[in-house]
């Protein structure tokens, strides 16, 4: 009989997206297939302790039962100690065990942003994802978006706020944004997602609030031109040679796409394959593959975009993207011809590759 193969699945953590991952972890570990692996449950808490075993299944449990329900496999998971194989991560309560690779669903700060995944390369184990540099530039709105300007991809107009500055002197910060932007305009922090801290400031009376609000999460604010357009999306899979699925445009009555709209269910329609002509349809894809190159992406993310007329704006790429069986992310690839349970395996597998083109002497 062939050996399972040991993944551990981490969700949680100390971000403002704590249930959101909650939730795209559950749907994970009820897809991986118990004949093929062996899942190893790792929780963080919000206040950052790492439960593992039952303990952290419970995590999914008191939070989620309302959301599809872990597998029985999953509950059943044994974690046993094995110090004579590569691999090691210790794992609550003295303990360690081998692990084949690992799959972060960690939206958000302190996961999505470089610093599980500088843990995981100190441990040398494979995970699924983007590497170090590309998770830190995809979470850093205003780096990503400097890097998407230096290779002449298309985006929206920006004015980047240091909070000192805005503190000091607020009438110049106001009229930099008023002249280089005017209003409306949106004001984000740089390194939170889901919408968290963001708020349209319809005209320069409004400004005052919408950047205190960004500055209460993050000493660098990012100030854009409110676009009116179209709201598309496309998924992209791979490493050195990553594909993009057919898009999908997500539609809302409220004003913008704020959190609540997001993730309150009814909210938010999104529609797969996007009513787009094939040219639209084309640049999109190749505009995503381009935005996952840019920053030195692999294996997932998700590029967001605006369609202003016939004109194409990247808005920012999501490295961790909500990975549920019916978020955005796996319905374009379902759409595109690639069931759930099919990416996950090639995530895993794309880990795995990936592991082992940085180690090419094992």
């Amino acid at each position: 009989m062939t050996e399972r193969m040991r993944v551990a699945v981490v969700y949680g953590g100390r971000s403002g997206e704590h249930e959101v991952s909650l939730r795209s972890a559950a749907s994970i570990i009820a897809a991986l297939d118990p004949a093929r692996y062996e899942v190893v449950p790792v929780a963080i808490t919000k206040d950052g302790r790492w439960l593992t075993g039952p303990d952290s299944l419970e995590v999914l449990e008191l939070a989620q039962r309302d959301l599809t329900p872990i597998s029985e496999h999953g509950s059943d998971v044994m974690i046993p100690a094995d110090p004579t194989r590569r691999g090691l991560l210790p794992l609550g309560r003295g303990r360690a065990t081998r692990l084949d690779v690992v799959f972060p669903v960690l939206h958000g700060t302190y996961g999505e942003d470089g610093t599980i995944q500088g843990l995981l390369e100190l441990a040398d184990i494979p995970y699924t994802g983007a590497g170090v540099l590309a998770s830190a530039v995809g979470m850093d709105k205003v780096t990503m978006k400097t890097i998407f300007r230096a290779h002449d991809l298309p985006i929206v107009d920006f004015v980047v706020v240091e909070r000192r500055e805005w503190r000091s002197d607020p009438a110049t910060v106001t009229r930099r944004i008023t002249d280089a932007l005017g209003f409306p305009c949106f004001v984000k922090p740089a390194n939170l997602g889901s919408s968290v801290g963001i708020s349209k400031a319809s005209d320069a009376a409004a400004l005052p609030a919408a950047i205190d609000l960004a500055a209460g999460h993050d000493r660098k604010i990012l100030v854009e031109r409110a676009v009116r357009g179209r709201e598309i999306e496309v998924s992209v899979l791979g490493n050195d040679d990553p594909a993009a699925s057919l898009p999908c445009e997500v539609t809302y009555e409220s004003e913008w796409y704020d959190y609540s709209t997001k993730y309150l269910e009814g909210q938010a329609r999104v529609t797969v394959p996007a009513p787009l002509s094939p040219e639209i349809t084309r640049q999109v894809r190749e505009l995503a593959i381009a935005a996952f190159r840019a920053i030195d992406c692999a294996g997932m993310a998700r590029v967001d975009f605006f369609l202003e007329g016939d004109r194409l704006l990247i808005n920012e790429i999501n490295t961790i993207p909500g990975f549920t069986s019916t978020s955005g992310y796996a319905k374009m690839w379902e759409a595109t011809g690639v069931r759930y349970t099919e990416l996950i395996d090639r995530l895993i597998a794309l880990a795995l590759d990936r592991h082992r083109d940085k180690n090419p002497a094992r």
